[in-house]
Protein backbone atom coordinates (compact mmCIF):
# COMPACT_ATOMS: atom_id res chain seq x y z
CA UNK A 1 0.00 0.00 0.00
CA UNK A 2 1.43 3.52 -0.66
CA UNK A 3 2.02 5.49 2.15
CA UNK A 4 0.13 8.52 2.62
CA UNK A 5 2.27 12.24 3.45
CA UNK A 6 1.44 14.93 4.61
CA UNK A 7 2.92 18.54 4.59
CA UNK A 8 1.73 20.49 7.87
CA UNK A 9 3.06 24.36 8.28
CA UNK A 10 2.35 26.20 10.96
CA UNK A 11 3.30 30.02 11.56
CA UNK A 12 2.83 32.19 14.46
CA UNK A 13 4.47 33.55 17.81
CA UNK A 14 7.26 31.99 19.00
CA UNK A 15 7.03 30.60 22.17
CA UNK A 16 8.23 27.04 24.27
CA UNK A 17 6.87 23.95 23.37
CA UNK A 18 4.86 24.28 19.95
CA UNK A 19 7.91 21.91 18.05
CA UNK A 20 6.77 19.27 21.05
CA UNK A 21 3.08 20.02 20.71
CA UNK A 22 2.62 19.33 16.78
CA UNK A 23 5.17 16.62 16.88
CA UNK A 24 3.56 14.59 19.36
CA UNK A 25 0.30 15.09 17.28
CA UNK A 26 1.72 13.26 14.51
CA UNK A 27 3.06 10.69 16.54
CA UNK A 28 -0.14 10.00 18.31
CA UNK A 29 -2.51 9.40 15.04
CA UNK A 30 0.13 6.78 13.59
CA UNK A 31 2.48 9.13 11.52
CA UNK A 32 6.52 8.94 11.24
CA UNK A 33 8.36 12.61 10.68
CA UNK A 34 10.33 12.74 7.97
CA UNK A 35 11.40 15.94 7.23
CA UNK A 36 11.43 18.40 10.14
CA UNK A 37 12.77 22.61 9.34
CA UNK A 38 12.16 25.17 11.75
CA UNK A 39 13.13 29.22 11.91
CA UNK A 40 12.34 32.22 13.93
CA UNK A 41 13.02 35.51 12.55
CA UNK A 42 12.15 38.48 15.03
CA UNK A 43 9.69 36.52 17.06
CA UNK A 44 7.93 34.75 13.71
CA UNK A 45 8.03 31.21 13.93
CA UNK A 46 7.75 29.18 11.15
CA UNK A 47 7.62 25.05 10.73
CA UNK A 48 7.17 23.03 8.41
CA UNK A 49 6.60 18.91 9.37
CA UNK A 50 6.40 16.46 6.62
CA UNK A 51 4.52 13.32 8.44
CA UNK A 52 4.00 9.88 6.58
CA UNK A 53 1.30 7.18 7.03
CA UNK A 54 1.96 3.98 6.17
CA UNK A 55 -1.80 2.49 7.03
CA UNK A 56 -4.49 5.03 5.25
CA UNK A 57 -5.41 7.54 7.40
CA UNK A 58 -8.33 10.21 7.51
CA UNK A 59 -7.14 13.06 6.04
CA UNK A 60 -10.36 14.76 6.69
CA UNK A 61 -10.42 14.14 10.27
CA UNK A 62 -6.88 14.61 10.52
CA UNK A 63 -6.92 18.36 9.03
CA UNK A 64 -10.07 19.07 11.51
CA UNK A 65 -8.12 17.75 14.53
CA UNK A 66 -4.92 19.21 13.63
CA UNK A 67 -6.79 22.94 13.30
CA UNK A 68 -8.33 21.99 16.38
CA UNK A 69 -5.08 22.22 18.01
CA UNK A 70 -4.06 25.07 15.81
CA UNK A 71 -7.00 27.05 17.65
CA UNK A 72 -5.45 25.74 20.97
CA UNK A 73 -1.89 26.73 20.41
CA UNK A 74 -2.70 30.40 18.88
CA UNK A 75 -1.16 29.00 15.32
CA UNK A 76 -1.97 29.27 12.17
CA UNK A 77 -1.90 26.04 10.77
CA UNK A 78 -2.11 24.26 6.63
CA UNK A 79 -1.99 21.08 5.42
CA UNK A 80 -1.08 20.09 2.20
CA UNK A 81 -1.60 16.49 0.84
CA UNK A 82 -0.97 14.58 -2.68
CA UNK A 83 -4.56 13.70 -3.00
CA UNK A 84 -5.26 15.51 -5.75
CA UNK A 85 -3.98 14.97 -9.35
CA UNK A 86 -5.19 18.20 -10.70
CA UNK A 87 -3.15 20.76 -8.62
CA UNK A 88 -4.54 24.55 -8.06
CA UNK A 89 -2.34 27.17 -9.43
CA UNK A 90 -2.29 30.71 -8.22
CA UNK A 91 0.02 33.37 -10.96
CA UNK A 92 1.21 36.21 -9.68
CA UNK A 93 2.46 39.14 -11.68
CA UNK A 94 3.20 42.67 -11.91
CA UNK A 95 3.20 44.13 -15.22
CA UNK A 96 5.68 42.68 -17.40
CA UNK A 97 3.30 39.96 -19.73
CA UNK A 98 5.43 37.50 -21.46
CA UNK A 99 6.22 35.03 -18.38
CA UNK A 100 2.02 35.12 -17.77
CA UNK A 101 1.40 35.15 -21.40
CA UNK A 102 3.37 31.67 -22.01
CA UNK A 103 1.89 30.15 -18.79
CA UNK A 104 -1.53 30.45 -20.10
CA UNK A 105 -0.98 29.70 -23.84
CA UNK A 106 0.61 26.61 -22.27
CA UNK A 107 -1.76 25.60 -19.53
CA UNK A 108 -3.78 23.05 -21.23
CA UNK A 109 -0.56 21.01 -20.86
CA UNK A 110 -0.39 21.39 -16.80
CA UNK A 111 -1.20 18.61 -14.49
CA UNK A 112 -3.26 21.72 -12.36
CA UNK A 113 -5.47 24.30 -13.36
CA UNK A 114 -4.72 28.24 -12.52
CA UNK A 115 -7.86 29.24 -10.70
CA UNK A 116 -6.60 33.06 -9.83
CA UNK A 117 -4.20 35.49 -11.08
CA UNK A 118 -3.11 37.90 -8.36
CA UNK A 119 -1.31 41.59 -9.45
CA UNK A 120 0.28 43.64 -7.39
CA UNK A 121 -1.69 46.59 -10.33
CA UNK A 122 -4.31 45.89 -12.79
CA UNK A 123 -1.96 46.21 -15.68
CA UNK A 124 -2.39 42.31 -16.65
CA UNK A 125 -5.74 42.21 -15.95
CA UNK A 126 -7.21 42.42 -19.22
CA UNK A 127 -4.88 38.83 -19.90
CA UNK A 128 -6.92 37.17 -17.28
CA UNK A 129 -10.28 38.01 -18.52
CA UNK A 130 -9.56 37.36 -21.67
CA UNK A 131 -8.60 33.26 -20.44
CA UNK A 132 -11.69 34.06 -18.24
CA UNK A 133 -9.38 33.65 -15.01
CA UNK A 134 -10.49 35.44 -11.74
CA UNK A 135 -7.93 38.26 -11.29
CA UNK A 136 -7.30 40.00 -8.26
CA UNK A 137 -5.37 43.13 -7.78
CA UNK A 138 -3.59 43.87 -4.40
CA UNK A 139 -2.41 46.79 -4.41
CA UNK A 140 -2.12 47.63 -1.00
CA UNK A 141 1.69 49.08 -0.65
CA UNK A 142 2.13 47.83 3.06
CA UNK A 143 3.70 44.80 2.18
CA UNK A 144 2.15 43.18 5.54
CA UNK A 145 -1.00 43.91 5.05
CA UNK A 146 -0.78 42.97 1.27
CA UNK A 147 0.01 39.43 2.16
CA UNK A 148 -3.41 39.28 4.82
CA UNK A 149 -4.81 39.68 1.71
CA UNK A 150 -3.12 37.34 -0.46
CA UNK A 151 -3.01 34.40 2.44
CA UNK A 152 -6.56 34.93 2.34
CA UNK A 153 -7.24 34.64 -1.32
CA UNK A 154 -4.86 31.12 -1.70
CA UNK A 155 -6.89 30.03 0.95
CA UNK A 156 -9.95 30.63 -0.89
CA UNK A 157 -8.74 28.64 -3.86
CA UNK A 158 -6.84 25.94 -1.76
CA UNK A 159 -3.50 26.49 -3.50
CA UNK A 160 -0.87 24.06 -4.31
CA UNK A 161 1.28 26.00 -6.11
CA UNK A 162 2.67 29.58 -6.79
CA UNK A 163 4.07 30.99 -9.68
CA UNK A 164 5.86 33.79 -9.50
CA UNK A 165 5.67 35.40 -13.40
CA UNK A 166 7.67 38.54 -12.56
CA UNK A 167 6.20 39.27 -9.58
CA UNK A 168 8.33 42.63 -8.53
CA UNK A 169 7.56 42.19 -4.80
CA UNK A 170 9.81 40.42 -2.16
CA UNK A 171 7.64 38.14 -0.02
CA UNK A 172 8.27 37.64 3.51
CA UNK A 173 8.91 34.54 6.11
CA UNK A 174 5.70 35.00 7.06
CA UNK A 175 3.86 33.98 3.75
CA UNK A 176 6.84 32.08 2.28
CA UNK A 177 6.82 29.44 5.33
CA UNK A 178 3.37 28.66 4.15
CA UNK A 179 4.47 27.23 0.75
CA UNK A 180 7.93 25.46 1.45
CA UNK A 181 9.30 24.19 -1.99
CA UNK A 182 5.76 25.37 -3.59
CA UNK A 183 6.59 29.37 -4.60
CA UNK A 184 8.34 29.21 -7.81
CA UNK A 185 10.12 32.23 -9.08
CA UNK A 186 11.96 33.01 -12.20
CA UNK A 187 15.73 35.47 -11.86
CA UNK A 188 17.03 36.73 -15.46
CA UNK A 189 20.58 35.73 -14.50
CA UNK A 190 22.65 32.44 -13.60
CA UNK A 191 22.26 32.70 -9.65
CA UNK A 192 24.27 32.76 -7.89
CA UNK A 193 25.36 36.20 -9.95
CA UNK A 194 23.10 39.23 -10.31
CA UNK A 195 20.67 38.59 -7.78
CA UNK A 196 17.87 41.08 -6.51
CA UNK A 197 17.47 43.77 -8.75
CA UNK A 198 18.39 45.30 -12.35
CA UNK A 199 19.68 41.61 -13.21
CA UNK A 200 20.61 42.36 -16.89
CA UNK A 201 21.62 45.61 -16.03
CA UNK A 202 24.69 44.34 -13.93
CA UNK A 203 25.21 41.86 -16.47
CA UNK A 204 25.54 44.41 -19.57
CA UNK A 205 27.83 46.32 -17.22
CA UNK A 206 30.29 43.77 -16.15
CA UNK A 207 30.39 42.85 -20.46
CA UNK A 208 29.37 39.11 -19.83
CA UNK A 209 29.65 36.92 -22.03
CA UNK A 210 26.66 34.60 -21.63
CA UNK A 211 23.77 36.12 -20.03
CA UNK A 212 20.92 33.70 -18.09
CA UNK A 213 18.11 32.82 -16.39
CA UNK A 214 17.43 30.84 -13.34
CA UNK A 215 14.33 28.98 -12.00
CA UNK A 216 13.93 28.35 -8.27
CA UNK A 217 11.79 27.75 -5.33
CA UNK A 218 11.35 30.67 -3.01
CA UNK A 219 12.77 31.02 0.87
CA UNK A 220 12.83 33.57 3.17
CA UNK A 221 16.34 34.37 1.63
CA UNK A 222 15.87 36.35 -1.45
CA UNK A 223 17.38 34.71 -4.67
CA UNK A 224 18.95 32.13 -2.57
CA UNK A 225 16.47 29.21 -2.66
CA UNK A 226 17.18 25.83 -4.35
CA UNK A 227 17.59 26.02 -8.37
CA UNK A 228 15.35 24.13 -10.63
CA UNK A 229 16.58 25.15 -13.97
CA UNK A 230 18.70 27.59 -15.49
CA UNK A 231 19.41 28.51 -18.68
CA UNK A 232 21.63 31.02 -21.14
CA UNK A 233 22.63 32.67 -24.07
CA UNK A 234 25.38 34.73 -25.69
CA UNK A 235 25.90 38.06 -26.02
CA UNK A 236 26.52 39.30 -28.91
CA UNK A 237 29.30 42.51 -28.50
CA UNK A 238 26.61 44.90 -30.61
CA UNK A 239 23.90 43.48 -28.21
CA UNK A 240 21.99 46.61 -26.70
CA UNK A 241 20.81 46.41 -23.18
CA UNK A 242 17.36 46.70 -24.31
CA UNK A 243 18.14 43.49 -26.62
CA UNK A 244 19.35 41.41 -23.83
CA UNK A 245 16.43 42.28 -21.82
CA UNK A 246 14.61 41.20 -25.00
CA UNK A 247 16.32 37.74 -25.02
CA UNK A 248 16.26 37.35 -21.23
CA UNK A 249 12.65 37.75 -21.40
CA UNK A 250 11.51 35.04 -23.75
CA UNK A 251 14.08 32.60 -21.97
CA UNK A 252 12.90 33.70 -18.55
CA UNK A 253 9.46 32.50 -19.61
CA UNK A 254 10.17 29.27 -21.05
CA UNK A 255 12.10 28.13 -17.97
CA UNK A 256 9.52 29.56 -15.72
CA UNK A 257 7.26 27.55 -17.22
CA UNK A 258 9.41 24.40 -17.39
CA UNK A 259 10.13 24.18 -13.47
CA UNK A 260 5.99 24.84 -13.13
CA UNK A 261 5.58 21.69 -15.22
CA UNK A 262 8.15 19.50 -13.91
CA UNK A 263 6.95 20.49 -10.15
CA UNK A 264 2.95 19.62 -11.27
CA UNK A 265 4.29 16.12 -12.78
CA UNK A 266 6.01 15.42 -9.06
CA UNK A 267 9.53 14.91 -10.46
CA UNK A 268 11.12 17.34 -8.61
CA UNK A 269 12.95 15.95 -5.35
CA UNK A 270 14.25 18.83 -2.80
CA UNK A 271 17.08 17.56 -0.17
CA UNK A 272 19.82 19.55 0.98
CA UNK A 273 19.10 22.34 -0.61
CA UNK A 274 18.93 21.11 -3.88
CA UNK A 275 16.61 20.09 -6.21
CA UNK A 276 17.16 16.58 -7.99
CA UNK A 277 15.29 15.54 -10.93
CA UNK A 278 13.10 12.02 -10.19
CA UNK A 279 13.97 9.00 -12.14
CA UNK A 280 11.45 7.38 -13.94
Amino acid sequence: MKKTVVGITVVGKDREGIVASFTNFAFSKGGNIEKVNQNVIKGLFGMYLEVSFAKAVNVKKFDSEIQTLAKKEKMDVSTHHETNSQKNIAVFVTKEPLCLQTILSKSKSLKGKILVIIGTEKTLEPLAKKAKIPFVAVEEKNQQKAEEEIIQICKKYNIDLISLARYMRILSPNFVWRYPNRIINIHPSLLPAFPGALAYAQAYERGTKIVGVTSHYVTENLDQGPIIFQDSFKVDPNDTLEKIKSKGQKLEADTLFKAMKMHLENKLDVRWRKVHIKSK
